[in-house]
């Protein structure tokens, strides 16, 4: 073996899981795109939307109900606080659908609680406060849920996790564009603003109530 090769190859790890996964998911979800699609997305390459952490309150034991609608739980409707369609799509950074992946997110109530012992289980037994979805080869999502409020010591946010065939490829948290609390919440000015503008979204009034676009990018 020549010197000038041998770094070469031992810089040639095997990929991880995690890229395997998210290679052979995009593989799919190319095979079924429109070919209108593929200029765009050879053009350029998109940012891997920032992690966050995890925080303290993902649920401990799932919810019964764990479908796109947070504002049902079982047979009880939550009238408090602001409705929204939170609604995007999950891709790699060529812009390619991550077909299959599932998206998770949970929030407090409008009171600020959240359904978990860590919180008490002070939580309005109405509001589901975590759901999760499945997405196509389009790659897109969407929930029904609350404009999200603040708890002591936060500014409102959405905790989101992308998962695929069981591995986590993403957790992070989406906030509200123009919150006061944003400039004193110590997570949001940690990510600086390249991260504060892919992880902060209107939450603008349509036809059907609130809605935010939160485009999720897997690096």
């Amino acid at each position: 073996m020549s010197p000038s090769k041998e770094p070469a190859m031992l810089l040639n790890h095997p990929p991880s899981r995690r890229a395997l996964l998210l290679r052979g998911a995009c593989m799919i979800a190319t095979t079924a795109a429109p070919a209108w699609l593929s200029p765009a997305r050879a053009q350029t390459a998109l940012r891997p939307t920032p992690s966050q952490t995890e925080g303290p309150y993902y649920p401990v034991a799932l919810p019964a109900d764990t479908d796109f609608d947070l504002l049902r739980n079982g047979g009880a409707r939550y009238n408090e606080g602001q409705a929204a369609w939170v609604e995007g799509s999950v891709t790699d950074t060529r812009g390619v659908p991550v077909a299959g992946a599932v998206v998770e997110i949970w929030q407090c109530d409008q009171a600020g609680h959240y359904h978990h012992p860590g919180d008490g289980g002070r939580a309005d037994p109405a509001f589901q406060g975590f759901g999760r979805v499945s997405v196509g080869r389009d790659g897109r999502y969407r929930f029904r849920t609350l404009r999200p409020a603040p708890y002591s010591g936060r500014t409102p946010h959405i905790h989101v996790k992308v998962k695929l065939d069981r591995a986590e490829l993403l957790t992070t948290q989406l906030y509200v564009a123009g919150d006061p609390g944003n400039e004193r919440d110590f997570l949001w000015r940690r990510l600086g603003e390249q991260g504060q503008a892919a992880l902060t979204r209107p939450f603008a009034a349509g036809a059907d109530g609130l809605r935010a676009e939160f485009p999720i990018v897997l690096g």
